[in-house]
Parts: C-alpha cells; structure tokens; sequence
C-alpha cells in the first residue's frame, strides 16, 4: 500500500502529537487531535444508502470493511484551511461579542494549524 497525502500528514500530526503531550502542551494536543479528525472525516467514503441493520455489520465476511478515500495534497491542505477558517470566523464572532481571551486562543489555534499548510 502507497502512502498518500492524507497518511504522510497524519503521521507528521501523531509525531507532534507524542511530543506536544509529553511536554504537556494540551492546546497543542487538541488542535492536532482535531486536525487528525479532521482529515480521517475527509477521507470517510460516501455512504451510497443505508442497509438493514442487520446487513450492516457482517464482520465475519469483510464487509464492515469499507476502503478509505485517498487524498491528494491539495484536499488535505483544503481540509487543513476549513480548519483555519473555522477558527478565524468564531475568533472574529468572539471579538464582536467582547471575548478577547477566547478569540486569543482560537489565534493560537489558527498558528498550530498553520505550521502544516508551509
């Protein structure tokens, strides 16, 4: 199996991840672990229509296998943006409601994430 963009940037993550949670950096922590989720919700395959439930989950056979997309280094980096934009949008709506502290910590955020778009 190849790598594709989306592993390569997940095991970059988890690599900073170990590091930010040995060192006790927990907003770190939590923003590569949304990051991480981020990504694994992207590679996620279209569901086509739901089966019974009983039919759904035959693990015996494999069929609760489904393979996972693969992402090319543009839709990681769009996924990484929605990130960054996301955080952008809520610390502006923080500092149009007077929450000063929370929009400095959405920016730290957005800083995190954007270490990964260089």
């Amino acid at each position: 199996m190849t790598d594709n963009a989306a592993q390569v940037m997940k095991s970059r993550l988890r690599t900073d991840l170990l590091e930010a949670m040995k060192a006790g950096r927990a907003d770190e922590v939590k923003v590569m672990r949304a990051a991480i989720a981020a990504i694994d919700n992207a590679e996620a395959p279209p569901l086509p229509g739901l089966r019974p439930a009983s039919d759904q989950h035959r693990f015996s056979d494999g069929s609760a296998e489904i393979q996972r997309s693969t992402l090319s280094h543009d839709m990681v980096r769009s996924v990484l943006l929605a990130e960054l934009k996301e955080r952008e949008q809520a610390a502006a709506e923080m500092i149009r409601w007077g929450n000063l502290d929370r929009a400095e910590v959405l920016r730290a955020e957005m800083l995190i994430i954007g270490r990964y778009l260089a």
